[in-house]
């Protein structure tokens, strides 16, 4: 018994417990309304409440991020510099995403997503790559910038024609605003998304820091619930905007060099299908992006994976050196095609359901003209047919041909068994979504009619 594995089973029971919420009858018919489950006068003068509570579309990304997060602390064993800082670190910035996805208060929300900068800036400097200070700064700026038009907003919308400021989401979507002011508090808000998402041209920190945040989360909770009249005003730009953005970042994912910098691109051109799925305000459209939101978490998490433990054997990110490699790392090549089929909305896996159904979601909308739509669908269509090519040259010059480089090391050691386990477990839910993906869109489609019976224009 002593050595019984006590920390590990403490840590697992309640991700564990997490994972069957979305099974119970009685959640799965309500997740249209907020279940509280924490809420405390923090701050009473100016009604600051720390206010949690899940519904329906916040339990997906919650699970998504506890999933996430725990295989992120495997991918990353043995940490052999300051170990003890750098778990903490994951866990504060593990519970900045969880708070922001469970406020129900804008200024907490607020104080969540400033909550998360300090440990990710901390873990990209400490242990990044070659460039951590320059990538760590880049990052830190732009969304610390990006910030403070959260607070903006929030302030004006807390404040408006009221005798006492109110930050209470439930309080906040009964309030009206003028349209002109509405308009501008959506686009305060918005430009902090763009920073963080990334939307074109807020986009250039990404590459650096290989990463994403799904923070289509914030545009969805806030500027569509709180905001519908002014959502209806920009909802067609958000399109346009989403239509550019998948080819623009896909031309330039395939001009890339850098396997990390292509990764980092291609998930830039993927978001542009949630921001079509968004501006849709269709059923059809808006769970394709939900599910595209959760789809992309899983693939994206697993193609920087398998970018990372390549980097680990070759010591080399420029994809002209890597060639020829599939015959000496066999497992790594079939895992790393595998994924690539699913980034690339291959049928049968996640990413293709939910483009299909965005796609028919843009198509579903009455308020958009048919010549709208056509433009729209065939500018998605470049998009798609540019994913395959990036994706699928990144295969031929890293496992296909001759070595270009003498420098890589003799002997490759292939994907051991703690790799293959965080890479099975992240092509599960890819596979069982694409399957049958009414398995998670029947947790969030009652609130997903819920946000649409808004008084969209």
């Amino acid at each position: 018994m002593n050595h019984f594995p006590w920390l590990t089973i403490i840590v697992l029971f309640p991700i564990s417990a997490g994972l069957v919420i979305p099974f119970f009858t009685f959640y799965r018919k309500q997740n249209y309304s907020m279940v509280y489950f924490r809420y405390y006068n923090w701050i009473s003068f100016i009604n600051f409440h720390w206010r949690l509570g899940i519904d329906g579309f916040s339990i997906g990304l919650i699970l998504l991020t506890g999933f996430i997060t725990t295989l992120a602390t495997l991918a990353a064993w043995p940490v052999t510099r300051n170990p003890r800082l750098f778990y903490f670190l994951m866990l504060a910035m593990y519970s900045g995403q969880i708070g922001l996805f469970a406020s129900q208060d804008i200024l907490l929300f607020f104080f969540m997503w400033e909550l998360e900068l300090l440990p990710v800036y901390l873990l990209l400097a400490m242990w990044g790559g070659k460039r951590r200070l320059y990538a760590a700064t880049k990052f830190i700026l732009y969304t610390a910038a990006g910030s403070l038009f959260i607070l903006i907003g929030g302030l004006i919308m807390a404040f408006y024609n009221s005798n006492e400021s109110t930050f209470d989401f439930q309080l906040l979507i009964n309030k009206t605003y003028p349209l002109e002011l509405e308009i501008i508090v959506y686009l305060s808000f918005l430009i902090a998304y763009a920073v963080k998402l990334p939307i074109i041209p807020f986009h250039t920190w990404l590459p650096d820091t290989h990463g994403e945040a799904h923070y289509t989360y914030g545009l969805i909770r806030i500027n569509m619930e709180l905001l519908p009249h002014a959502h209806s005003f920009f909802a067609p730009w958000l399109v346009i905007l989403g239509a550019i953005q998948i080819v623009y970042a896909a031309l330039t994912s395939l001009s890339q060099r850098n396997l990390k910098r292509r990764i980092a691109y291609s998930s830039v051109s993927h978001m542009g299908f949630v921001l079509i799925g968004i501006g849709s305000i269709t059923n059809l459209g808006l769970n394709g992006a939900i599910l595209q939101m959760i789809s992309h978490g899983l693939i994206g998490a697993s193609l920087f994976f398998l970018a990372g433990i390549s980097y680990d054997r070759t010591r080399t990110l420029v994809l002209d050196q890597m060639g020829g490699i599939g015959t000496s790392m066999p497992k790594i090549f079939t895992l790393f095609s595998s994924c690539s089929m699913a980034s690339l909305a291959l049928p049968g896996m996640s990413g293709f359901i939910a483009e299909l159904m965005i796609f028919l979601g843009v198509i579903d909308n009455p308020n958009y003209s048919f010549l709208f739509k056509i433009i729209i669908i065939i500018i998605q269509g470049i998009g798609i047919i540019l994913t395959p090519i990036y994706l699928l040259s990144m295969l031929r010059q890293m496992f296909y041909g001759y070595k270009f480089s003498n420098t890589l090391t003799p002997y490759l050691m292939d994907a051991g068994p703690r790799e293959i386990f965080i890479l099975i477990c992240l092509f599960f839910p890819i596979i069982s979504i694409g399957i049958y993906p009414n398995f998670v869109l029947s947790i969030w489609n009652s609130k997903v009619n819920f946000l649409l019976s808004n008084n969209f224009f």
